[in-house]
């Protein structure tokens, strides 16, 4: 197994149009598939853009994006924003034999449980929906970072966004993922302080190294199942091992 290898860069006003970056992975991706580069992390900001996913609804769509682009991708999933103030994490990363797709997922998504309890955070998963969820209190039940990816010859791409200090008003313009019936909220929001992308790179790292290293974990325990309103529960995933 090659050590994992991070491409950090294109923060704040050098953040990455979307289209750009996403020429960039499948470049990427061609590589490590190839085995010409090691697995690679790539972790980065972009302007205000809606990406949706395979499984996006018409009626999810913003009736007005404020003037951010609304993108088509070729990953599992549906609709959801990136911008400013959230940690984008693209890992492209060739999935070992005993590994299966929803592991993967599974690792991403503790990964982020992880950086958010370094924070003193609690979160969890939410069997039914994907990503990393705050438990209803007061609020709904509100969703900090968002998964959706895709597996092709074995090595993935695209991957999730962990919002810090996102505006998170762009999330009024549409419907999150499909889900009508919870939050989106953010670190800096949670925890009542400016939590800022840079703050948690150093988190992110360590533990993407340790979760991807593909060696047994304890998982964190999971809050009550909520599948999605009228759809079947499905993992963010486009495309299988090859």
């Amino acid at each position: 197994m090659s050590e994992l290898a991070f491409r950090e860069g294109g923060f704040g006003p050098e953040a990455v149009d979307y289209l750009t970056a996403w020429e960039t992975q499948r470049e990427l991706h061609a590589a490590v598939a190839a085995g010409l580069s090691p697995d690679t992390v790539w972790l980065l900001e972009h302007p205000p853009v809606f990406t949706a996913g395979k499984r996006t609804a018409p009626g999810d769509r913003p009736a007005d994006p404020g003037g951010a682009p609304v993108i088509d991708v070729d990953r599992g999933g549906m609709i959801t924003f990136h911008g400013p103030g959230q940690l984008v994490g693209y890992p492209i990363v060739r999935l070992p034999d005993h590994v299966k797709v929803v592991d993967y997922v599974r690792r991403v998504e503790e990964a982020l449980i992880a950086v958010c309890a370094d924070l003193d955070l609690e979160t969890a998963r939410v069997p039914g929906r994907s990503g990393v969820w705050l438990r209803a209190d007061k609020r709904p039940e509100r969703k900090i970072a968002a998964l959706g990816i895709r597996v092709s010859q074995g090595v993935t791409m695209h991957g999730f966004a962990l919002n810090c200090d996102v505006d998170l008003a762009w999330y009024d313009r549409f419907v999150p993922c499909g889900i009508a019936d919870a939050g989106v909220t953010s670190l800096s929001a949670e925890l009542g302080r400016d939590v800022t992308v840079y703050d948690v790179l150093p988190s992110v790292r360590r533990h993407l190294i340790d979760l991807l290293a593909w060696t047994p974990y304890t998982p964190t325990p999971d809050y009550e199942p909520r599948p999605q309103p009228g759809r079947e529960a499905r993992v963010p995933v486009l495309g299988l091992p090859g």
